[in-house]
């Protein structure tokens, strides 16, 4: 005769394990997808938690019904407004024609939308791009792309500028290159001195455009005068 514990087969309950609200998120966040649009570099999990802290530190319930997803909002919108980081905007100046071609090519009012690094606040505005060709011309629609992808970062409005420039005047080899941005920024509407009407204009100029006067009056006069 056998004796010892009693085991339950067959249809036993068993208690389920008390997870945190931390652990429920790591769980969550492990399955989230990695596809082009949410970098697998992006640590969801992470931002999750400390998304929950700051409400916790404002003084805010994070598990009433309102802000009970909030966290994993945020996260995946930061792997949305950040994917600029992990991705080389380089690579959307490659592919070149060669053109008998030497006057100004300019794309104006490029609509974008970046992150200042100081509040990580949202600045918005427009920026226009021109360079003068030296034998070769990219799609019009790679200057966007690539206003886009740099955009998309915790930055300054004046590192975006110069980033754009030097890419442009790096991949294509321009004779002179111009990159102007005007924008309105969250960090100075919003709070702080708090002047909504304020905004922000930065330039860079390349080649020609910053040794030559008139070569930079002309490319002014193009985005400025018609930008009225």
């Amino acid at each position: 005769m056998i004796t010892g514990k009693k085991v339950l087969l067959g249809n036993s309950k068993r208690k389920k394990p008390v997870t945190s609200k931390n652990e429920e998120i790591q769980n969550r966040t492990s399955k989230v997808s990695t596809s082009k649009h949410e970098p697998a570099k992006v640590d969801h999990a992470r931002i999750e938690k400390a998304v929950r802290e700051i409400l916790i530190a404002v003084g805010e319930d994070p598990d009433r019904e309102g802000l009970l997803e909030t966290p994993a909002r945020v996260a995946r919108m930061y792997a949305e407004i950040f994917s600029g980081l992990h991705k080389d905007p380089r690579i959307h100046l490659k592919r070149v024609f060669t053109e008998n071609y030497d006057e100004i090519v300019l794309v104006r009012d490029i609509e974008f939308h970046s992150m200042c690094e100081h509040h990580l606040l949202p600045f918005t505005g427009k920026a226009h791009v021109g360079y003068l060709p030296n034998g070769k011309v990219v799609g019009l629609s790679k200057l966007a792309r690539v206003v886009d992808e740099v955009a998309r970062r915790p930055q300054v409005q004046e590192r975006m500028t110069e980033t754009i420039a030097n890419m442009v005047e790096q991949e294509l080899g321009a004779r002179g290159v111009v990159v102007l941005i005007e924008s309105s920024h969250s960090c100075m509407t919003m709070r702080g001195i708090r002047k909504s009407g304020a905004s922000c204009t930065t330039s860079a100029m390349r080649g020609i455009f910053r040794e030559n006067l008139s070569s930079r009056a002309e490319i002014l006069g193009l985005i400025l005068n018609q930008n009225r």
